[in-house]
């Protein structure tokens, strides 16, 4: 057994109504990755934040061992001056400054109150240089990538001196190769004696890069797993369901009927640099009772092809026709979007999808206030029961539909995001990227709630980056490519292997059924 850095015991942290951990336990040893797992709301991210002093010494019970020694952090300056750096799935960067000013916020390279630049650029190109990013660090945090940002966040943690990497979700909004750069980070980084503890509902990943696994489950430390006993994805969500599920992916028959939607042509160009085309004269259907994919690389223009067809949410210059159960439609707008029957589940549920200071009753009904309004004035009555219907139907996990989403898992988050576009009662709903951030359970409910659309005759198009969940659903695939659908593939005819080969073609290539 190596050094042990990290020793959490009994950690107990209650909030108002709910206890989040209870005597939660867990060792990490110098220079090991350790994983934390378990489904949406089981008190992963709690503990993560207890440990990084965000919930200060006396907000909790327990003590937290670190490098041999009691600590009582108050504030996350505390833990980061012992060399604990936590980066969140949401990343803390601000758009409009340059890579090495974001670096440096909070940590400035500065002599009496003067910031020293060329000592803060030198400094930021060496950190960036070691995580293998080549930007210029004067380059604004708006015009790098996602996957750059991660690494920014990580390089900005190397400035701290860094002995524990707390990486939160890090790869949620990453492309799979993007996300083994950072993992391969990881493993090098464990080279170096670093240590890292890393919250994933990405088990391949876990499989990956994990020395030992801890899972969580309702706030209780359920059992450490040690990956020399060879553990399996199956025995970890064991561990974090309490139960096997043999099946990922619920059952369905389909019944497929008439055409519900017909994209026909469907150019878009950026919104903002005009001149360039990100959907290029796209042509896909969608029938009543069917779940149809779209798969391909981030980039792809996967999702500005749905906020285009939905009421011209994206783009500029759009043309195309757009047809709904056979009748030409001219959508201008988002609300002539809902008044059709059409629906969007965004990727970005926190920016774009839900207000996460207001209440799960509100979030639920905003998309169609006029079903709960008499007069113009909202009936608050039948809000509050309207909202409670769709808690109990989705299984949203919470005591009262008063409660703040932004106090909710990332998992009944989304449910309230789903619940939110069912109130609406659209036949047409358009899921981009749906399970994003979601543990294997609440997967699992969502695709049952996808199901049962389906089965009352409404049309899903689901986007996901997550070929092994396109090919479990979706009864028909779509291809796309740089702004174009370059194949379409029958649920029968569609493998891993075969996406894989049609994305890795170039999309100017005559290919597609």
């Amino acid at each position: 057994m190596g050094n042990i850095i990290l020793k959490m015991k009994d950690i107990t942290k209650e909030f108002p109504g709910v206890k989040a951990l209870d005597r939660v336990n867990i060792e990490v040893e110098e220079g090991e990755i350790h994983a934390l797992c378990g489904e949406n709301g089981a008190g992963k991210s709690t503990l993560m934040n207890v440990l990084s002093g965000i919930y200060p010494y006396g907000s909790y019970e327990g003590e937290i061992i670190y490098q041999g020694h009691p600590c009582r952090f108050k504030t996350i300056k505390d833990s980061e001056r012992e060399g604990i750096v936590i980066i969140h799935q949401e990343l803390a960067l601000v758009p409009y400054l340059s890579i090495a000013e974001n670096m440096f916020l909070g940590n400035e390279c500065a002599r009496g109150g003067v910031i020293n630049w060329d000592e803060t650029y030198q400094k930021s190109a060496r950190y960036m240089a070691m995580v293998g990013l080549h930007e210029n660090p004067r380059t604004l945090i708006k015009d790098i990538g996602v996957g750059k940002q991660q690494l920014v966040e990580i390089a900005k943690a190397l400035a701290k001196n860094v002995k524990l990497l707390i990486l939160d979700e890090p790869t949620s909004s990453l492309n799979e190769s993007d996300a083994k750069k950072l993992l391969d980070l990881l493993l090098s980084f464990k080279k170096e004696g670093i240590s890292s503890i890393i919250i994933s509902h990405k088990l391949n990943e876990i499989s990956y890069c994990a020395d030992k696994i801890t899972v969580i489950r309702d706030g209780h430390t359920i059992e450490t797993l040690d990956q020399k006993d060879d553990i399996s994805e199956e025995r970890i969500i064991k561990g974090m369901v309490g139960r096997e599920m043999t099946n990922r992916f619920p059952p369905r028959t389909p019944h497929i009927g008439e055409v519900s939607l017909e994209v026909r042509n469907w150019t878009v160009y950026h919104p903002i640099y005009t001149e360039r085309k990100v959907v290029d004269d796209v042509s896909i259907t969608l029938r009543a009772g069917e779940v149809v994919g779209i798969a391909g690389l981030m980039g792809a223009g996967r999702t500005e092809l749905c906020m285009s067809v939905f009421g011209r949410a994206y783009g500029s210059s759009i043309s195309g026709e757009l047809r709904i159960h056979g009748k030409p439609v001219h959508l201008r707008d988002i609300p002539q979007a809902i008044e059709a029957g059409l629906a969007y589940v965004t990727e970005d549920r926190k920016g774009d999808g839900l207000i996460l200071p207001d209440s799960i009753k509100h979030n639920s009904t905003m998309a169609r206030p006029g079903f709960i309004s008499r007069h113009g004035v909202i009936d608050k009555d039948l809000e509050t029961m309207r909202a409670k219907e769709l808690r109990q139907q989705l299984g949203i996990k919470t005591p009262t539909v008063e409660q703040l989403v932004g106090n909710l898992s990332g998992g009944n988050q989304q449910k309230v995001l789903v619940a939110k576009w069912i109130f609406a009662q659209p036949d047409i709903l358009l899921m981009d990227e749906p399970t994003r951030g979601v543990d294997v359970g609440a997967k699992y409910e969502i695709y049952e709630i996808i199901n049962d659309l389906v089965a009352q005759g409404k049309s899903v198009l689901m986007v996901s980056s997550e070929l092994p969940e396109i090919l479990g659903m979706c009864d028909r695939i779509y291809v796309m490519n740089e702004g174009r659908m370059i194949a379409e593939l029958d649920r029968s005819e569609a493998s891993q292997e075969s996406i894989m080969s049609y994305i890795m073609q170039d999309s100017k290539g005559e290919i597609g059924a």
